[in-house]
This record gives C-alpha cells, structure tokens and sequence, in this order.
C-alpha cells in the first residue's frame, strides 16, 4: 500500500502564493505521493481552528504527519495552525530576516496583501488585455494593429491558452491566428499576417500529441486523424522555417514556460502580477 502524505497550503489571502512555492517544492520529490489541499482566507482565530482540525482529521486518515505550506502572517493565526502537529513551513521566514536587516526596516504585517487589487492600473491593464485575448482568438478579429504579438500555428497547439496566461498575468495583448489548410497549402503566410511580421511567434507541436487532443475534440473526424496532424504539422513548420518566424515545440512545455519564453524573444519586461 502507497504512503500518501497530506499537504496543505494555508493562508489568510487567496493561497496563491502558498500553492504556487509548495507545487515548485513538492515536484523536488519523485516516487511520493501527495494530497494536496489549498484553504484559502484563514484570517481570523475561528478559521485557523477550523483549518488546524481539518489538518489533524487529515494526518490521522492517512497515518501520516501533515505537512503545511503557510503564507499567513499573523503569529497568533500561524501558532493555531501548528497546533495541528503539522511541520510547519512559513513561505517568507526564510526572507524576512535578511530584509529586515538589509533595508533597515522592521516588516509591516499585512493579510491578504500578495493578491489584492492595490494597483488599478496594472489590474485594469491586465482586463483589457484579457478581453483583448479573447476577441482576437482563433482570428476572430483580425486588426492586429495593437496586438503585443500574435501566435501562429495549427489548431491545437497551444495558442489560446498562451495567450491567456500572457493577458492574466503579465497584461500583454496577445492575439492568436489559426493556420487554416487554405494557409498551409499556399506554404505562404497568410496575407493578413505580413504586415505583423515583426509580432509573430509560431507554436508547433508533435503530431502524436495532437492526434491525441484533437480526438478528446472530435472523435472519429479526418481532422483527428494521424495523417492530418503529420501533414499540418509539417507544412507549418516548413512555413516558419521558410518566413524565419521563430517557434517552439509545445509538446513538452508547460503554458509558463510558453509564455517566458515569448517574451524574452520579443523582449517583452513586463512583470508578473
């Protein structure tokens, strides 16, 4: 029978932070399994009790120690939690001492502050960029003049979500454009995109992987067929290679990493939210 270790990630604001650092940590760990649970704006001693229980209920299900992720900065809150008799991990102990001394400064602690709305402008910035992303998916609008960049490929690889993730969290307009059959037949770009040379990014994917998404789409169609993928697959690369758009294999690559990567290509310096 397989260990699994309970694991919470606990805060007093959204868990984001907490759950962001405890999965980078988590993954350091192959071969164990984990149950992972985010409980979110724990800020008042009721709370932190409710969660402590849920803590202990979860190490004596399973046998196992708990272990808690924290991002709350309340002392009085964090000693409930660790009442549970989980190991307890503060996300920011590790950083504030050296801060503290470094800047000359004692910290100020504040809940909630990681993920709230304290800049209107760079929260308004990243709406309309997500509503931007959204009108121009899958070359619905094809005014590219304000685009940040636009990302090129077959259907399936991974333009839409990029895009997303680009707009939620860096505010970047990102535009995506589907290259059709017509397209890829002419083994030209597309007409409405040479004038946006300069923004283009090209995505392109393994064939199997795409037969493998397009199916979960639409089953039993010529356009989830292994043939069809091969032969996209194919001329879009040829595509790119020929009009020197530079391009990524999404097959293995996570959406973050997508996006990193198109940014350092344009240069974009946009920070994350």
């Amino acid at each position: 029978m397989s260990i699994i270790r309970p694991v919470f990630f606990v805060s007093d604001g959204t868990g984001i932070t907490a759950e962001t650092i405890g999965h980078s940590l988590l993954t350091q760990f192959n071969g164990m399994q984990f149950e992972t649970r985010r409980i979110s704006f724990v800020d008042t001693p009721d709370k932190a009790r409710s969660a402590a229980e849920d803590i202990r209920s979860a190490g004596a299900r399973h046998g196992q120690r708990p272990i808690v992720i924290s991002s709350a900065v309340d002392p009085a809150l964090a000693a409930i939690l660790a009442s549970s008799g989980a190991l307890m991990m503060d996300v920011f102990a590790p950083f504030i001492l050296p801060l503290e001394q470094e800047l000359g400064t004692k910290r100020q602690s504040r809940m909630g502050q990681a993920h709230s709305m304290v800049d209107f402008a760079a929260y308004e910035a990243r709406i309309n960029a997500t509503n931007y992303a959204l009108s121009h998916d899958d070359g619905v609008d094809l005014d590219y003049v304000d685009a940040d960049l636009i990302l090129v490929g077959v259907s399936r690889s991974g333009k839409t979500p990029t895009c997303l993730y680009l707009a939620l969290h860096y505010g970047v307009k990102a535009a995506n454009y589907p290259l059709t059959e017509d397209d890829l037949d002419s083994e030209r770009l597309p007409k409405r995109l040479q004038a946006h040379r300069r923004k283009l990014f090209g995505l392109t994917i393994e064939p199997v992987r795409l037969q493998q998404i397009r199916a979960q789409r639409k089953p039993s169609s010529r356009y989830a067929t292994i043939e069809q993928c091969r032969k996209e697959v194919a001329l879009a690369e040829h595509m790119f290679s020929a009009e020197r758009i530079p391009s990524l294999n999404t097959t293995h690559t996570s959406i973050e990493e997508i996006a990193s990567k198109v940014l350092s290509q344009f240069g974009i310096q946009k920070h994350m939210f």
